[in-house]
């Protein structure tokens, strides 16, 4: 703090915050990414990237896909939602985000009809008029896409509002949509909410995974999550797999499923989905 001085020399009582540029820069920077994502939803400038998840057992093998929002700045480059998503997540941009992240996934299940595939969505969207008519629309138009679609909550956006997502998945798990709960272990676990939601799918988070073949701490922790999955009836998924150790060290502990840039990088362009661009065209 600082006291004012006026023209004379004298202090006049007054107190003032000094700045501090470190929270005016984060300010500035979470501005810009608002008004980023607000430009490019207007642009249509949106996309999903298509990362693989494969089956510990097969890791040659895709168990399915997650689609990834990805936003393209002024000049077309690809922005990870890393950069974005803190900053709309609680703004009704993210309701839109997630919006178009849904309608491009319904699409891409419309048009592959044997692919599997997780969207990501904010607890927020679960009332969200706009996001359950692109829903309803998609399981209208394709009978199988329920079974086939996977919608993923994080830990932190669930446990905020957990009677409203339960509700939310009992409706639609009985309609054939699964659910995996995102990040978990990023800093909100309560193992309380594992017994009242019943998610089908547990992703563990990626500060546990990465290193893990040299990492005694980390393994006994993800031992214990997964023994925890197990009780509960989920599925596994060991997320971040960035080597072939810690791949192998996870596989021989049990988890069910990994993903991770040692078995694909995220990107917009998957085989599966050019051969279908191709069959509309010649259709």
């Amino acid at each position: 703090m600082v006291r004012q001085v006026d023209g004379t020399g004298k202090a006049d009582g007054g107190i003032r915050p000094l700045s501090d540029p470190l929270s005016e820069a984060m300010q500035a920077r979470a501005r810009d990414a608002v008004n980023m994502v607000r430009e490019a939803l207007e642009k249509r400038q949106v996309m999903l990237a298509y990362q693989p998840v494969v089956q510990a057992a097969r890791p040659d093998r895709p168990a399915f896909y997650e689609g990834l929002i990805r936003v393209l700045d002024s000049a077309g480059r690809v922005i990870p939602a890393n950069d974005f998503i803190d900053s709309v997540e609680q703004d009704e941009l993210g309701r839109r985000l997630d919006c178009l992240a849904l309608e491009m996934g319904l699409e891409a299940l419309s048009s592959v009809p044997g692919l599997r595939l997780a969207i990501n969505m904010s607890a927020r969207s679960i009332g969200y008029r706009p996001w359950l008519q692109v829903l309803e629309r998609g399981l209208q138009r394709d009978p199988t896409t329920a079974e086939r679609l996977i919608l993923e909550i994080t830990e932190k956006s669930a446990i905020t509002m957990p009677e409203v997502v339960q509700a939310f998945m009992s409706d639609l798990q009985s309609r054939g949509i699964a659910f995996a709960l995102d990040d978990f272990g990023a800093g909100y676990t309560a193992f309380r909410h594992l017994r009242d939601l019943y998610f089908d799918i547990l992703k563990i988070d990626g500060q546990f995974i990465r290193g893990i073949h040299a990492n005694p701490d980390n393994q006994a922790l993800t031992r214990a999550l997964i023994s925890v999955a197990r009780h509960f009836d989920m599925v596994t998924i060991a997320e971040s797999v960035e080597s072939a150790h810690d791949a192998r060290f996870l596989a021989d502990i049990g988890v069910d499923c990994m993903q991770g840039y040692h078995f694909g990088a995220p990107t917009l362009a998957p085989r599966w989905l050019e051969a279908a661009s191709k069959r509309a065209v010649a259709g």
